[in-house]
């Protein structure tokens, strides 16, 4: 079973050029394990996808599908593979705003947490802006969001009790850049 995430602090890592095969490797075990036909496409997203770019190493994963009707019979195939679905994210609540457009699943090895899978609609906006965010840090890779990540983290860790939820509050604080990023490449087209 997956291990607690609170009370820990977080890591930003130097990039990893074995981040990219993790993702490759992980992808293929997921299309074995659930088949080609649900996906439209896969995609690497987030800053692990980015190379050069630190990042907490936990690789992120973006399963496309055509319909989030189709998601329900692969949520027992990836548990089958140590994946948790987490439905409450779904929904608001204290830790924030849901997102019921995305199904969340995540994977722990050996107690750490090593892979995020957000599966949603190739035709969303959470497909199309991850893949917009990812593609401008790719082409423009200044270091400003790692030293955002970078001192963000710092803060949450000084600010860490044995109970932190391990993302409220770092999210949210890279949100306004990531807005930034986005309207930046929408504008510029």
């Amino acid at each position: 079973m997956t291990t607690s995430r609170t009370g820990k602090p977080i890591v930003i890592a130097d990039y990893d050029p074995a981040w990219p095969r993790r993702f490759e490797a992980e992808r293929e075990l997921i299309v074995r394990t659930c088949g080609r036909a649900p996906f439209a496409a896969t995609e690497h997203v987030g800053s692990t996808a980015v190379p050069g770019l630190a990042a907490k190493p936990i690789i992120d994963i973006m399963p496309g599908l055509r319909s989030l009707d189709d998601a329900p019979p692969l949520i027992p195939p990836l548990k089958r593979i140590g994946y948790e679905y987490v439905p409450e994210f779904e929904q608001t609540s204290t830790s924030g705003e849901g997102m019921p457009f995305r199904r969340y699943f995540r994977k722990d090895l050996d107690g750490e947490r090593t892979f995020h899978l957000h599966m949603v609609a190739t035709d969303s906006e959470f497909w199309r802006r991850h893949l917009v965010f990812r593609d401008w840090l790719r082409a423009h890779p200044e270091d400003a969001y790692a030293a955002l990540k970078r001192s963000i983290a710092v803060e949450y860790s000084a600010r860490l009790t044995p109970t932190s939820d391990i993302n409220v509050g770092y999210t949210d604080r890279k949100s306004e850049f990531i807005e930034e990023i986005i309207a930046e490449a929408e504008r510029a087209g």
